[in-house]
């Protein structure tokens, strides 16, 4: 019996699987400081065997690969785009804040100036390396075979959520009905950042609205 041939798709998701289950053991058995995990941690299990994927399986251009582009026209527009939908994500933590403690506030507790620009590099490093991952690669790898924007935003979009599972639910700050806004959330970011990056070929507005994505949650609820 012949065996049966694995898809590109198939084994990108398997190589996925593989990250997957290396970042689940290490936040469950690795209690790390934050600045460990978005600086060394993902780089190593998200970032680099994408690159390694891509350069040695694939034998493709990292960069153009990745739908990065460096242009200043794009990057402008990126720009734009990203700061747009962050200021809805910002009306939108308002607004939750406001209806979770009947008051308007926009920054919960100012951090301070140094604290704010850990704050931002931090939600920086996140938006590269998580959508590099999710977006870059997963999402791509899905709808080069199917072609279809919707359904491969929605299934990419659930495997953006089971990589958070590790984070979400080994935060101590994270829990109830924050634990529950969270999760929506991140599927809603998940959607919106997914059909950006397929109709704009480009990582980098994905990469920006993440990373204010987490700015804001920063400032207004933790």
């Amino acid at each position: 019996m012949k065996k049966a041939k694995i898809t590109p798709t198939q084994r990108a998701l398997n190589f996925w699987a593989v990250i997957l289950i290396i970042w689940a053991f290490y936040r469950n058995y690795f209690r790390m400081p934050e600045w460990f995990d978005e600086f060394i941690a993902k780089p190593l299990i998200f970032v680099l065997p994408v690159f390694y994927y891509i350069k040695n399986i694939d034998k493709k251009p990292i960069l153009e690969s990745l739908y990065i582009h460096l242009k200043p026209k794009i990057i402008i527009k990126d720009v734009f785009n990203s700061l747009v939908i962050g200021g809805i994500f910002l009306l939108s933590a308002i607004l939750s804040f406001y209806f979770r403690e009947k008051k308007f506030v926009l920054i919960s507790n100012f951090p301070g100036w140094e604290k704010l620009f850990l704050i931002i590099i931090t939600a920086l490093a996140t938006g590269i390396t998580e959508e590099i991952l999710s977006r870059g690669f997963v999402l791509k790898k899905l709808y080069n075979e199917s072609k279809n924007v919707y359904s491969t935003t929605f299934f990419s979009s659930i495997l953006f959520f089971f990589l958070h599972v590790p984070i979400l639910f080994t935060n101590p700050k994270i829990t109830g009905n924050l634990l529950l806004m969270f999760m929506t959330t991140d599927l809603l970011l998940s959607m919106i950042n997914g059909l950006i990056f397929l109709l704009q070929k480009s990582l980098v507005a994905p990469i920006l609205i993440h990373a204010f994505y987490n700015i804001i949650i920063a400032l207004v609820f933790i």
